[in-house]
């Protein structure tokens, strides 16, 4: 722990997606208990001392309004606010473009509002083994493999799933190397650390740490959060 501190440490938060399940709003700037979920999450990796340097991904639309929250709010910490692209993973690799140099990458999307300190904390402290981790918790659901035309082709073991989330922490060189080799469209950071043959471990994530994608998933939110703050 002690080595990784003295190295700097910068976070991406990726909030340029289209928010197209939550009718019109846009989701990360949607109000959660008196504030937008995008302030929600910048609060927390603000406050974290572990956090060096942030940088803000939003769509075309959203920057003007992202730099105005920047200025607003008063954030030390926040080096730059960029524009995303088509993709997740574009929008990653402009903010990554953005940083500048440091030796470790948090990545976390913009709509996980209950992220906390200590899971950002706790996985730069697995980072350390292997220079790759990502949050995720057990699937608790009997998952089905189906066909086309929704024959089940297959059950497997429940106990070697796990639901991925948010933060996915990375050693800079590995996840700019993985983005630039990318050839192939992914859905998670950790896919393309994968798919050019790194290794990533898992780490264990929230069962509060959701994403909000439609407003019944904001409601949920709301009563985590009520029952954190009790």
């Amino acid at each position: 722990m002690a080595d990784m501190e003295k190295q700097k440490t910068a976070a991406v938060i990726v909030a340029a997606g289209s928010s197209e399940r939550m009718g019109g709003t846009d989701k990360v700037f949607s109000v959660l208990d008196g504030k937008s979920v995008l302030v929600r999450v910048i609060e927390v990796f603000q406050a974290c001392h572990r956090i060096d340097d942030i940088v803000i991904v939003l769509n075309q639309q959203n920057l003007k309004e992202g730099k105005r929250l920047v200025a607003e709010e008063g954030w030390s910490k926040v080096k730059g606010v960029c524009e995303g692209g088509k993709r997740r993973q574009d929008s990653v690799l402009n903010g990554l473009n953005c940083l500048g140099n440091c030796d470790w990458v948090v990545i976390h999307d913009g709509a996980r509002p209950l992220v906390t300190a200590g899971l950002i904390e706790n996985g730069l402290d697995a980072a350390e083994e292997t220079g790759a981790v990502i949050a995720a918790v057990p699937v608790t659901d009997t998952i089905k493999m189906a066909a086309d035309d929704l024959t089940i082709q297959g059950t497997p073991p429940r106990q070697s799933l796990w639901a991925a989330q948010t933060p996915q922490i990375f050693r800079y060189n590995i996840i700019t190397n993985a983005y630039q080799k990318l050839k192939y469209e992914v859905t998670d950071d950790a896919r393309a650390v994968e798919l050019t043959g790194g290794s990533v471990k898992i780490y264990q994530g929230s069962n509060d740490n959701i994403k909000i994608t439609t407003p019944e998933d904001l409601s949920i939110a709301e009563m985590l959060l009520k029952k954190r703050m009790k």
